[in-house]
């Protein structure tokens, strides 16, 4: 069974970055990646109650401009990524993104979505957009991988994972970040916060399934006692020099309950490696 990718593209320098960034991580893979666009119209505004019909010349022009961008997307990357194992598909959608991402999701049976940081209308300083922010915060029904702007593939070494012990795990929503440690024989750096010295007996627990569900893959566990668990993890990356962040996003609280507001947010700050949400099961 091919793996189904989803890629949203605005056609900036950010979005075929990840692309690239995309198909090299999954070189490996027979994977089908389905690139979605969401087309505007110049002279439409959320405010306007009159829709824009499929069929009028403006709706046509601005679908027909999205077509002709897939177009030399496609050519680009036939030159540059020709790779047997894999096949493109592209949808251009008059829709807001995280509609169409659900959507896609559903309607394609997608295995994961892959996005950069930001769009075409990045702001200075600001390194996850909102539609990144939002995406991950939002869509349940896969994992979301981010990666930051201009950041070239090298082969994953190190993947942190940050943790409390409070929840149990499952294979299931692992099972993507297993199965990237395998492609590229990856360790998987297992990070608890706390001020504590001690797990609680639940904690060793789950601390202990843990280590079964990941002992095909190399493995290792490490605490911390940062205060700013944002700044713990990118500081532990930093000092590592690691390839990835991977977490499990909570349906109960935004991102992991060790994290006072949103993760994503707060590292998106400092993000200098992928991030892979991945959700609970």
């Amino acid at each position: 069974m091919d793996k189904r990718i989803l890629i949203p593209t605005d056609f900036s320098k950010n979005a075929l970055n990840a692309t690239r960034y995309a198909l090299d991580l999954y070189a490996k893979l027979n994977c089908e990646f389905y690139f979605l666009n969401i087309f505007r119209l110049d002279n439409y505004t959320t405010s306007t109650l009159i829709m824009p019909e499929p069929g009028s010349a403006e709706y046509e022009a601005a679908k027909e401009a999205s077509e002709v961008a897939f177009a030399k997307l496609l050519d680009m990357l036939e030159l540059h990524h020709d790779n047997p194992k894999h096949s493109y598909h592209t949808i251009s959608s008059f829709n807001f993104l995280s509609e169409a991402i659900k959507q896609t999701i559903a309607s394609k049976d997608i295995d994961l979505v892959i996005m950069g940081t930001q769009g075409a209308t990045g702001a200075k300083g600001i390194i996850f957009g909102s539609n990144t922010v939002n995406a991950m915060e939002t869509i349940r029904e896969c994992p979301v991988m981010a990666i930051p702007d201009e950041l070239r593939f090298s082969t994953p070494k190190e993947i942190v994972f940050p943790t409390n012990y409070k929840s149990t795990f499952s294979r299931k929503e692992l099972n993507y970040l297993i199965e990237i440690a395998k492609m590229h024989n990856t360790a998987i750096r297992v990070v608890h916060f706390t001020k504590k010295t001690t797990l609680a007996e639940d904690q060793e627990a789950h601390k202990k399934l843990l280590d079964d569900i990941l002992e095909s893959v190399d493995h290792s566990f490490h605490t911390l006692t940062d205060k700013d668990v944002a700044q713990g993890i990118t500081s532990f990356v930093e000092s590592r020099n690691s390839d990835m962040i991977a977490f499990i996003n909570k349906k109960h609280f935004l991102f992991n309950s060790i994290f006072s507001r949103p993760l994503v947010k707060e590292i998106g700050y400092d993000a200098t490696v992928p991030i892979l949400a991945l959700n609970e099961s």
